[in-house]
């Protein structure tokens, strides 16, 4: 199925990136009309949708013929490459033969129906990984962006997967560190973007700000610590809930917990449920979810309101709602895993601790040390600035392509 796409301008980003802008002109008149397409599992909730809303619409102005086209499948499939995803990020989980088969089926399914006529032919993630081998435009080069932290996946999983992925040219993680065989020899450092000109990240006025804070309860007197996670085991939203307890005996914060329910996450609406038992009744603990009308420009406000960032997850293929946070001039304390490590130079534009009383001393030192809070929030937008803009994304992208069609 193809997405819709809207218009962007290359030219609206030379505020943040003049220098990169020029490059991907450059590289653009080099690809001109090459023909692209983009495939992945969901058109909307999670990190790549947000990407690819960006990133698309950005190759064409740049040129190419660029194009995103989105999986049709049943819930069963969903609940299968959780599992996969899972297993990925080194659960410990049995996937059945008829579990592979399914996953094999509807990926087959999915070759026939996708409009897959391009040159290069960009896949992301588990869910359509298998989509090139029923394909049959055997003529285009095919790259797999891999999101997910692979630093210590379970290997009979990976294994029994990457076996029949021998059709890539290029294969794309956010860190060397999750680069396993078989992709070692073409594997790419590629970390994701933000879009400082998205609903999400766009600046926002004080009446705007103020509307947000009013429609959803939150007290402009009160510190506000904010996570933005979606509803799964590995963010370990329980830990943020333990943070903020221990610093609600210092100081009257509240915890504001962030997130969409992703079409291709069905586990999410169980965790989501055992959160909110884990929370009880604390009417300074605010979960904010896309079922009560919290959008990209509602997260985007909600971020600006906040105090500071917090981020418990334990297994976080890059996290890129740090590099949100931080362009909004906020520092945040996390634990130091997979990219959120890179984001963040410990000291400088926030914390890195893995104890949840290190944590909650790291949030505390910065509630106690305004000053400090502001410095840090400079700094941490600055970092984004440079390295983790839509821009820097785009050119790594066409420099990869233009490698593979030379």
């Amino acid at each position: 199925m193809a997405v819709e796409l809207p218009m962007k301008k290359l030219d609206d980003y030379r505020i943040f990136a003049e220098e990169d802008v020029e490059e991907i002109r450059e590289l653009g008149q080099q690809l001109r009309g090459l023909k692209v397409v983009h495939v992945n599992a969901t058109a909307y909730g999670g990190g790549v949708a947000e990407l690819l809303m960006t990133i698309v619409p950005l190759m064409r102005d740049a040129g190419l013929d660029a194009r995103w086209e989105v999986l049709e499948a049943p819930a069963e499939f969903f609940n299968v490459t959780k599992k996969l995803h899972n297993t990925l990020q080194g659960a410990n989980i049995e996937i059945s033969d008829e579990e592979w088969a399914l996953y094999e089926r509807v990926n087959e399914e999915n070759a026939k129906k996708l409009n897959l006529d391009a040159d290069v032919v960009i896949i992301h993630d588990p869910q359509p990984a298998y989509v090139p081998l029923y394909s049959d435009g055997k003529n285009a080069k095919y790259i797999w962006r891999c999101h997910i932290d692979t630093s210590t996946p379970n290997m009979k999983v990976w294994n029994r997967l990457t076996s029949k992925m021998g059709f890539y040219q290029k294969a794309l993680f956010h860190m060397m560190d999750y680069v396993k065989p078989p992709f070692d020899k073409i594997a790419v450092e590629f970390p994701p973007s933000i879009d400082p000109l998205s609903h999400k990240n766009m600046e926002m006025s004080e009446q705007e700000l103020k509307k947000v804070a009013d429609r959803y309860g939150i007290d402009l007197d009160k510190p506000l610590m904010t996570v933005v996670a979606r509803f799964d085991p590995w963010k370990d939203l329980f830990s943020a809930i333990d943070v903020y307890r221990i610093v609600k005996e210092k100081h009257d914060v509240q915890l504001a917990i962030v997130s969409s329910m992703a079409k291709d996450d069905p586990e999410g609406w169980i965790f989501f449920e055992d959160v909110l038992r884990y929370a009880g009744t604390d009417r300074d603990i605010l979960f904010l979810t896309d079922l009560k009308g919290v959008g990209h420009k509602e997260v985007n406000a909600i971020q600006r309101l906040s105090t500071l960032g917090l981020h418990t997850a334990t297994r976080e293929g890059f996290g890129l709602v740090i590099s949100e946070m931080m362009w909004k001039n906020h520092p945040v304390v996390a634990r130091p895993v997979g990219g959120v490590k890179i984001q963040i130079d410990d000291g400088v534009s926030g914390y890195l601790r893995n104890d949840v009383k290190e944590l909650a001393d790291a949030v505390s030192n910065l509630l106690e040390n305004k000053s400090l809070l502001d410095e840090m929030g400079k700094k941490a937008k600055e970092k984004v600035r440079k390295t983790y803009l839509s821009t820097a994304n785009l050119q790594r992208y066409l420099k990869v392509i233009e490698s593979i069609v030379d």
